[in-house]
């Protein structure tokens, strides 16, 4: 088994209203930045030990559809890399 961290980002669907991120992008033209678009994730990062990278995916997506993410609502992106264990 390898250590790997998944990273799942879970975004709401285009057309799907986003709030968070319309508040953001008016506060940040207020300050003088220009936007074509903004609009909001959230990241999670899990770190597990699976046989190969793409279990270690296949696990990560599993989590996303059952939890992490609403399929109605959310798509999501799952990147894995082996974990990086601090031991240089």
């Amino acid at each position: 088994m390898t250590d790997y961290t998944a990273t799942v980002t879970v975004r709401l669907k285009h057309g799907v209203l986003d709030p968070e991120a319309e508040t953001t992008q008016r506060a940040l033209e207020r300050l003088g930045f220009e936007l074509a678009d903004l609009r909001s994730a959230d990241r999670f990062e899990i770190d597990l030990a699976a046989d190969s990278a793409d279990a270690a995916a296949a696990r990560a997506d599993e989590m996303a559809e059952r939890l992490l993410a609403n399929p109605t609502i959310h798509d999501y992106e799952v990147a894995v890399a082996e974990a990086d264990t601090g031991d240089a």
